[in-house]
């Protein structure tokens, strides 16, 4: 996912194969100047910074926080119970806590994680090309589709080709709309169509989606397609290739769809200008897996309004954080899980909000791009030692 729109592994690997592809923004120039980071305070006593491969964390107080006590964190709760289920180290000796917390209040919840984790403010690197936090949002579209092709629904989306060696570059978007071998080489391998190609861009751009899909019997019925790879070929923002030319000045996709909408017969050169394609796999949705979104990096399922997708090479997976971010779309202070990642995820205060699903989820997605600041909550060394 990470990847409207976005552009949705392991440190130093590329995306895990559960994770959108490409969550994240459309490479549009900000549209609220994004401020560079303040210089990291004194760190309290027995607090050490820490360097890693893209950021710095320099310990803080509690009180640095921005709006700390007075966030719900039942609600980040459920985030936190879902990394529990797959931990690194160092939260494992911390998640039986975790779960006995979960039926405390809001207040307990605090005093014990004051108790037990260190809060440090997140900054890049000293050289490196990132200079201010941004955050942007991704989701998952709910689309209606049809098992079979019929006269309406014509556009395919498949699972991986079999048999294609993994890592290598393979046909592009453009190819697979046009040449015979690259049609032949997935053929079969529809798992389901539909009726726009820009749902189907929105929906590979994402990395996953809610389908409502009218089998050959005529039932419906609602299934996850989750990101099981891409043709490995780079992603383009079809926003940024409009900008470039002076085609639009809003790139969100509401802008977008505007453009299409006046040149219909520029269509297949907007969708080819982005050559990446991603492959799905179908997974069941029904039960508690409709309250919860697709799994991300980490390999656990993402909980609306408290996922965020993120570098790896900044935050590892399972990390809590705080949020803070201040915008013309919305303003949150609140704690997340970094849980996900994505190939436009990159540098030490990046963060793709993992926003949930359907047509409002995906308005505000479409249009998130603001200034961020991030706090790591990581336990403290008298902790890590127990």
């Amino acid at each position: 996912m990470a990847a409207i729109v976005g552009m949705l592994a392991a440190c130093a690997s590329p995306p895990a194969p559960n994770s959108p592809a490409d969550v994240g923004p459309l490479a549009a120039p900000p549209t609220t100047p994004v401020p560079p980071q303040p210089a990291p305070p004194s760190p309290p006593p027995g607090a050490d910074v820490i360097e890693r491969a893209a950021s710095v964390w320099s310990p803080v107080d509690w009180a640095e926080l921005p709006g700390f006590d007075a966030d719900a964190l039942d609600e980040a709760w459920n985030a936190w119970l879902k990394s529990c289920e797959r931990p690194a180290l160092p939260w494992r000796g911390l998640c039986d806590a975790v779960r006995r917390l979960s039926l405390g209040s809001d207040d307990e919840k605090r005093a014990w994680m004051r108790q037990t984790l260190q809060p440090y403010r997140i900054t890049p690197r000293s050289g490196t090309a990132q200079t201010a936090g941004l955050l942007t949002a991704y989701y998952e579209p709910m689309l209606t589709a049809s098992r079979q092709r019929t006269a309406e629904f014509t556009v395919p989306l498949y699972a991986p080709p079999a048999g294609r060696p993994a890592g290598q570059p393979w046909f592009t978007r453009q190819d697979i709309d046009t040449l015979p071998q690259a049609r032949a080489a997935l053929r079969g391998r529809e798992i389901a169509w539909l009726n726009d190609p820009v749902d189907a861009l929105i929906l590979h751009i994402q990395g996953s989606g809610r389908l409502q899909v009218r089998e050959a019997d005529g039932q419906l019925r609602s299934v996850r397609l989750a990101f099981a790879g891409t043709n490995d070929q780079p992603y383009r923002s079809v926003g940024k290739w409009l900008l470039d030319q002076g085609l639009v000045r809003d790139a969100s996709w509401p802008g977008i769809k505007a453009w299409i909408a006046r040149n219909p017969q520029r269509l297949n050169e907007l969708l080819w200008s982005n050559p990446r394609v991603v492959f799905f796999r179908e997974e069941p949705l029904q039960g508690l897996d409709a309250a919860f979104g697709p799994r991300g990096a980490q390999g656990v399922p993402l909980t609306p309004g408290r996922s965020i997708a993120v570098d790896p090479l900044s935050i590892p997976y399972g990390t809590p954080v705080w949020l803070s971010s201040a915008g013309p779309q919305t303003s949150l202070n609140r704690l997340v899980l970094a849980q996900d990642t994505g190939s436009a995820i990159v540098g030490a205060v990046r963060a793709d909000w993992f926003v949930g699903w359907g047509p409002e989820a995906g308005e505000l997605a479409g249009r998130l791009k603001q200034p961020l600041a991030l706090w790591a909550l990581w336990p403290r060394a008298e902790v890590r030692k127990q």
